[in-house]
């Protein structure tokens, strides 16, 4: 159970890294064509930032649906380890926390 819930983990962080990897290959095509100050203004930084934070919705929303699948898929798995170690819990009498007290000492 555990190992599957590292791999649901692995999916979620791999699309994470996808996503920043198709972020930083649209920055250098976000800033302004001109640089330096054009009538004596700087570039606009908030400019840059609206149209950044634009697409990175855009990029988040395309892969939103696997996201939420792959986040409930990993609450579910959460749920069942907990449910499984409180049962061996259970079955076993004591608890995992006393054991590592008794070892400690």
């Amino acid at each position: 159970m555990e190992e599957a819930r590292r791999q649901t983990q692995r999916q979620l962080d791999l699309i994470d890294r996808q996503i920043t990897c198709r972020m930083t290959a649209l920055i250098p095509r976000l800033q302004p064509k001109r640089t330096g100050y054009r009538n004596g203004r700087p570039p606009d930084a908030g400019a840059f930032l609206e149209r950044y934070r634009s697409n990175l919705a855009a990029i988040t929303a395309e892969r939103q649906p696997e996201i939420d699948a792959l986040s409930r898929k990993l609450a579910r798995q959460d749920q069942a380890i907990a449910a499984a170690r409180e049962r061996f819990e259970r079955e076993t009498g004591n608890s995992t926390s006393n054991d590592r007290t008794v070892r400690a000492a």
